[in-house]
Formats: C-alpha cells, structure tokens, sequence
C-alpha cells in the first residue's frame, strides 16, 4: 500500500508502512511508539491515528457479523444470547483485572522505580549503541522484566498496568480528529482500509477454504487489528468462551513483537521508496 500511495503521502509514505504494521500486529501503542522512532511528523501522526481508530471500529462490527454470515451450518455458531458458563468465561475476566493481595506504597514504588529504569537504561543504550533504535532497547528490556517472578507477582500490577492501557487508549481517541484525514489528504485512510482489506480477504478466503469456524478466524482477526482487549471483548459478546484466552494470548504477542516488526518493514520500505 506505501509504494501505491506514495505519490499522495509522500516521503514519510515508509514511516507509515512501518507504523500500521505494528498497530495492526500489535496495537496502538506500537503505533505511538514507531511514530516516535521514525519521529514522523504531527500532522501524518494524527491523521494515522485517526485513520486507525475509524477503521478499526469499523472491522470490529464486520468481525462481529462474520460468525452469522460465514457460519456454513447452525451447529457451527454459538448464539450471543447463550448464557456463558459462570465457571468458565467470567472467571477469566475478572482474573485479568483482579489484584492478588492488597496494594502497599513499597508495591507502587518498586513499579515505579522499574518503569522509570527501563526508561533511562534504554535511553542510555539508545545514545551509545545508536545502530539500534531506543524503542526496541525499551521493547526487549520490558518483555525481559516481565518474566521476573517477583516483578509478576506484585501486587496491584496489573490492575495499574489495565488503568494505564485505559488512559493511553482514551488520549488515542482524543488525537484522533478526523479533519486531519483531511488536511493531510485521504490517502492515509485509504492506507489504513487497504492494509485491512487485504488481512481481512487473506484471513477470511484462506480459513473459510481450510474449513476453520468464523468464530475462531474472527477473534483471530481482532487480536491482530484490535489486540487483546478486541479480541477479548468479541470472544465474549458471541459467547465464544473457549477462545477468550487464546485471542488475549495472540493480541499480547502481537504487542511485543509489533515494535521489531514495524521497524523491520518501515526500513525495507524505505529502501524502495
């Protein structure tokens, strides 16, 4: 999509081929975190997020619909006004959001003396090994901590994380002025509809031929272009409780390996552009 819409974008065509990669691998923290890499300009940034948070709304009520209108007989598709087992997919919900034990300032403290390290210790690797980007120092250096036990097991961790996710997500969608589409020109949006349109024909031909149920392709796809908390929210709007974790699992895989990934196809791109 950069090379047929790199007359209308631009020169900064590559550094949005780079971002959307990782958007629609991961999420819209991939998406600001490449912007900042690629240290794209304001005015392509917002219209991106803008394009983003349109489009991918509107994939979400097409993957809702996909189930109903792809489900090749009425065995294959669980209605969503069956109840979900108590057992099942509500205990997996609340676990996402619960705190184990009580919160303590020392709890806060260590969290935050973490997140500001990481911070100035990549900043610090950035500047002296500038061959590889601050935001993949950042990106290995969290997905290393988080495998500590200690740093897994605090309590109140991922509570705070949720509430931070929550906050980043909302200033997204307060970025996200559709004038800038304008201003910039509709280029950027029909990138972004592009770069779903041909996920969506590829995952949708490809898993329809191999027999795979809607359902599992759709939350698929959501994990992908939405992340873990689309993914988490289809599976649980069609009752489709077998999936809820194996789609959170997909959308934060794709949060961590989205940052290498938008970086590796923004600087191919660039070579031919």
């Amino acid at each position: 999509m950069s090379m047929i819409l790199a007359n209308q974008i631009g020169n900064e065509a590559y550094k949005l081929a780079g971002q959307f990669t990782g958007t629609y691998v991961g999420g819209g923290m991939n998406f600001a975190a490449l912007g900042r890499a690629f240290n794209t300009s304001s005015d392509l940034f917002t219209a991106g997020i803008a394009a983003d948070v349109i489009i991918t709304a509107i994939w979400l009520v097409v993957c809702l619909a996909a189930p109903v209108l792809l489900t090749r007989n009425s065995s294959d598709e669980i209605s969503a006004d069956t109840p979900m087992p108590k057992d099942n997919s509500y205990t997996i919900e609340k676990s996402l959001y619960r705190s184990d034990g009580s919160m303590k300032i020392i709890h806060v403290a260590v969290l935050v003396t973490v997140v500001f390290g990481t911070i100035w210790i990549s900043e610090a690797l950035g500047r002296l090994l500038p061959f590889l980007p601050e935001i993949l120092w950042l990106t290995t250096f969290v997905l290393l901590t988080a495998q500590i036990p200690y740093i897994k097991n605090i309590a109140g961790g991922a509570m705070l994380g949720n509430y931070l996710l929550l906050l980043f997500l909302a200033s997204n969608g307060a970025k996200s002025v559709v004038a800038n589409i304008v201003a910039v020109g509709p280029a950027v949006f029909y990138f972004a509809m592009g770069t779903i349109a041909i996920h969506g024909i590829f995952l949708f031909g490809v898993g329809y031929l191999l027999r795979i149920d809607a359902g599992t392709l759709a939350v698929a796809s959501q994990a992908n272009v939405g992340g873990s908390s689309s993914a988490l929210a289809l599976a649980s709007a069609r009752g489709y409780t077998d999936k809820i974790l194996p789609g959170i699992a997909v959308g934060l895989l794709g949060y961590a390996v989205g940052n290498y990934l938008g970086l590796a196809v923004g600087n191919i791109m660039q070579a031919f552009l």
